[in-house]
């Protein structure tokens, strides 16, 4: 078995990378709730809402965009996203004074278009779906000659990300148990193969939503899948297909993806806001979700840890 082209020094290398980019958030103890208290005891919240930018998301576009030879990056750079890794690269590329454009589809909200191009990006809508949008940038990337920045598709993205899992472990060592929301599968390959290295008896479960549950189908079928439709209001937890990379290291290191409902996903929300102050915006609840909503099995009291991985408030409202 060929080892995977992302390992724990990558990760390492850009914790040391970004670090003074992005921020170090911190752990919340979650407050126990009282219609799941089994699956709500010992649950650590890792606030990634905090992050720069609003979500994880820009950890892995500072480390790809500061990995960059100087003469690659000058070309500019191109990214297609849902809205938060838009958010990331846009950032990203101002601080390094990149000319960046960002392609959205048509769903995204308005309001984080407006965030992208206040950071000096070049906005522009293609397509209905993330799929639509990224198709649109790839070509767009080599038209123009830019350095495409892959939403997961990209080991120094994926090596971004699994910073996070860093932060859980060297806070919270004794974690056994580490549920992550799954869109693409740049999030989750990251932490996963980082913690495994790190803990390899720690437990990895994946959220997706009931209406893209496109690591979850994959996994099952044993090789990528491409969803014919989404359904859900998720809209940064939906593309119709993940990566080789991603798929190959969630196979190998991640025990199970289980699927909630949008309705399961506002309640989370409602109790991230109502029990602790935090906004979360849908997809970002979607760990916590799994857990309320007892979609994973754990004994009560088992150290866990739950990524918010995205602030907002359309699952508050």
């Amino acid at each position: 078995m060929e080892p995977p082209p992302v390992e724990l020094p990558d990760v390492e290398a850009a914790a040391r990378r970004i670090a003074g980019e992005v921020r170090r958030t911190p752990l919340l103890a979650a407050a126990p709730a009282a219609r799941f208290a089994s699956s709500a005891a010992g649950l650590q919240l890792k606030l990634e809402n905090l992050q720069v930018t609003g979500s994880f998301k820009a950890r892995g576009a500072a480390n790809k965009v500061l990995s960059l030879p100087a003469e690659e990056a000058a070309r500019g750079l191109v990214t297609a996203s849902g809205g938060n890794h838009g958010l990331a690269v846009a950032w990203a590329g101002g601080r390094a004074g990149l000319p960046t454009a960002v392609f959205l589809p048509a769903r995204t909200a308005p309001e984080k278009a407006e965030r992208i191009a206040g950071y000096g990006a070049q906005v522009v809508r293609a397509g209905e779906l993330w799929d639509d949008a990224h198709r649109a940038a790839v070509a767009f990337a080599e038209r123009e000659g830019r350095v495409y920045v892959h939403a997961f598709d990209d080991p120094a993205v994926v090596a971004g990300q699994g910073t996070i899992a860093l932060e859980i472990l060297a806070e919270a060592p004794a974690t056994e148990l580490l549920v992550v929301a799954v869109g693409g599968g740049g999030l989750i390959s990251g932490i996963a193969l980082a913690a495994k290295a790190l803990r390899p008896a720690i437990r990895l479960v994946g959220v997706e939503p009931e209406g893209a549950p496109t690591l979850h189908d994959s996994l099952r079928a044993g090789t990528l899948v491409e969803l014919a439709e989404v359904r859900t209001a998720a809209l940064t937890l939906a593309p119709r297909r993940s990566a080789e990379l991603n798929f190959e290291i969630v196979r190998r290191t991640v025990e199970d993806i289980v699927l909630v409902s949008d309705e399961e996903m506002r309640q989370a929300a409602r109790w991230l806001w109502l029990e602790h102050g935090v906004a979360a915006e849908l997809s970002a609840a979607a760990a916590v979700a799994a857990l309320l909503f007892e979609k994973i099995l754990s004994r009560p009291g088992q150290p866990a840890c739950a990524l918010v991985c995205g602030a907002g408030t359309d699952g508050i409202g």
